[in-house]
């Protein structure tokens, strides 16, 4: 281990874990989380709901088939979320440096290495997520050479992170029967592709957008990082949409700006949801779906309007996973029916959306 650099993991009350560095080599700062994810770190590390996150991965060995070919189909990459990693740094307990895949085009370090993201091995991963599970997540910093001083705490939730990841320009996708806008809070790029696969024309706009004077079918509000209520421009356009008719979908974010739109409130929660086997009940039914989540905040169902009402809840604390309205062609949902990566149980909603538009254009 002596050819790999000792490094610090240090939290904001002072506890510290050593580890040693297989990426990067910078010190960084950020909200340290936990993803109880087995597979899918490609994807993982580049959703853009992890910006200014510092993230843990609990299962043990990471690494071992190496990192896709970029590809690009549809104006997409077709093995990543995004462009970049959007993650601070990533902490494993055992790094596998021999990775086995066909489709590998290069270590994990490496690609680590090519994006300037440092990674940490030889961690106790389970000690650190139990000091997360009882305490929630907290503000970390990786520090090299011992000199912590030249590094600050930093909290993300404290900025804008929507108007980091969001895409500046208006962008098109495809040329289907239904027009949906995109309202791109920090997208992931299988929600793009499950929209095209079902005869969309998408539109991506950036998360200020004032897409009230577009023509369309439907509005899809894009999952993304951090707190809520810094997308005020964005609330300001759901509202004026919410007296029409036309359908919306909210996912992991979009949930959120959906019940503020509607009037209700969010909240931190203790440590979110990062996982691909989130359990959550659809409401007046027995039936319960496996999902896949990454989200911080969430929706206090209990300041919902009487016009709206709760659509599915988490059989694990109870919290709140959708809403819908009542009446109107309106609904969203915490967790990601998209799921790449993760569990596909969910993906029938964006039938139901589509079903939405088909019958409000007929």
């Amino acid at each position: 281990m002596k050819r790999f650099k000792d490094v610090r993991l240090i939290f904001e009350d002072g506890a510290e874990f050593a580890a040693k560095s297989f990426g990067y080599e910078k010190s960084v700062s950020g909200e340290l989380v936990f993803n109880t994810a087995m597979t899918g770190y490609p994807e993982s590390l580049t959703d853009p709901s992890y910006e200014g996150q510092i993230l843990v991965s609990t299962y043990p060995l990471i690494g071992n088939y190496g990192v896709p070919i970029d590809s690009l189909q549809d104006g997409l990459f077709s093995y990543f979320e995004s462009d970049k990693i959007h993650c601070k740094a990533l902490i494993v307990s055992d790094y596998s440096f021999e990775d086995s895949h066909w489709n590998s085009q290069k270590s994990l370090g490496g690609w680590l290495k090519d994006q300037q993201i440092p990674g940490l091995f030889c961690v106790d991963t389970r000690a650190l997520t139990k000091k997360l599970r009882e305490e929630g997540s907290t503000l970390a910093k990786i520090v090299f050479d011992n000199k912590e001083n030249e590094i600050d705490f930093y909290d993300p939730n404290n900025e804008n992170l929507v108007e980091r990841v969001s895409v500046k320009d208006r962008i098109e996708y495809g040329d289907g029967d239904y027009k949906v806008i995109l309202v791109d809070c920090g997208v992931k790029n299988n929600i793009i592709r499950c929209l095209l696969n079902r005869n969309a024309k998408v539109i991506r706009v950036p998360w200020n957008y004032d897409f009230t004077e577009e023509d369309y079918d439907g509005i899809l509000l894009s999952n993304g990082p951090g707190n809520p209520e810094f997308c005020d421009k964005t609330v300001t356009h759901i509202k004026k949409c919410l007296d029409g008719e036309k359908p919306i979908f909210g996912i992991c974010l979009g949930n959120q700006l959906l019940a503020i739109a509607s009037g209700a409130n969010t909240y931190k929660m203790k440590y979110g949801h990062r996982s691909h086997n989130q359990g959550v009940l659809m409401t007046g039914t027995n039936k319960c779906y496996i999902t896949s989540q990454n989200h911080g905040f969430a929706v206090d169902e209990k300041s919902l309007s009487d016009d709206w009402e709760v659509l599915f809840s988490n059989i694990n604390d109870g919290t709140n996973e959708g809403i819908r309205h009542k009446t109107k062609p309106f609904f969203s949902v915490q967790f990601h029916p998209e799921a790449s990566s993760g569990p596909t149980d969910t993906e029938f909603l964006f039938d139901d959306f589509f079903e939405l538009m088909k019958q409000n254009k007929h």
